[in-house]
């Protein structure tokens, strides 16, 4: 086992857009999508909480669906539309979940911010696709957005300080 000589990384192309801009780049084929917007576009938003995926700091929408970019390897989204918290605003406009977040003080470190809001986005849209959770009482009924909704839908995103009635107000805002 010990004699085994290491491997050099095997590099590869991709291409895909974030934010709506087309980006192609050599990457690891072990880069995590997480690593590839913060070390190589630069994109600081989504952050790196555990590097497991059970925080949701690193949230993001990978074709309009959330998911923990830390668990995503850049290679497995090739000519996907990545978009971060940085590409939610509308120019100089904010998302108006961005808006509720501030407004409703939906923050206090703000480190999740960005995860709690692209996953909130991504949970919107799920809901308005009709798409059940663990929450519903009945799978077959149109799912209605009340606390113990949101609260299941937003299950993995953490806040380390404690701003869940703040981001619960925000996305309820948002929502109706």
């Amino acid at each position: 086992m010990g004699d085994r000589a290491p491997t050099a990384p095997e590099l590869v192309e991709i291409s895909l857009r974030v934010n709506g801009a087309p980006h192609s780049l050599t990457v690891d084929t072990r880069t995590s999508l997480l690593d590839l917007l913060r070390e190589h576009l630069g994109l600081t938003g989504a952050k790196k909480g555990c590097d497991h995926g059970q925080c949701g700091a690193c949230t993001v929408l990978i074709d309009g669906r959330r998911a923990n970019a830390c668990l995503a390897l850049a290679v497995a989204h090739r000519d996907a539309e990545v978009t971060t918290i940085e590409g939610l605003a509308d120019g100089g406009e904010l998302h108006p979940l961005q808006r509720a977040f501030v407004e409703h003080d939906g923050l206090q470190c703000g480190y999740c911010t960005p995860g709690q809001i692209c996953s909130a986005v991504g949970m919107l849209d799920e809901l308005a696709r009709g798409w059940p959770s663990h929450a519903a009482e009945e799978v077959a009924a149109e799912p209605r957005l009340g606390p113990d909704e949101v609260r299941e839908r937003m299950s993995g995103n953490i806040c380390r300080c404690g701003a869940y009635p703040n981001i619960l107000a925000a996305i309820e805002e948002t929502a109706s």
